[in-house]
């Protein structure tokens, strides 16, 4: 039995738009294509070990999370508080 997740992802309206058009001319799927370029990425061989990323403990009395990264409203909003780029 096949299980499929469902996800969304958030990608440049020209490269969606790009990758729409040759699913078209290929005469199939927009996921195929996406399933296709994420397999050939993960089937690379990694060239570096994973880099560990620090991690901080908040001051005594000070905020801990800022933001709920699982809450993708609330992380949208803090990243674009500052306007777009």
């Amino acid at each position: 039995m096949l299980v499929c997740m469902r996800t969304t992802i958030n990608l440049p309206d020209a490269l969606a738009e790009a990758a729409k058009e040759r699913a078209a001319i290929e005469g199939r799927t927009f996921t195929s294509l996406v399933e296709e370029g994420l397999r050939a990425v993960l089937d690379q061989p990694q060239d570096r070990e994973p880099i560990e990323l620090p991690v901080f403990d908040p001051p005594p009395g000070g905020r801990g999370m800022l933001v709920d990264i699982a809450d993708g409203r609330a992380l949208w909003e803090v990243l674009d508080a500052d306007g777009p780029r």
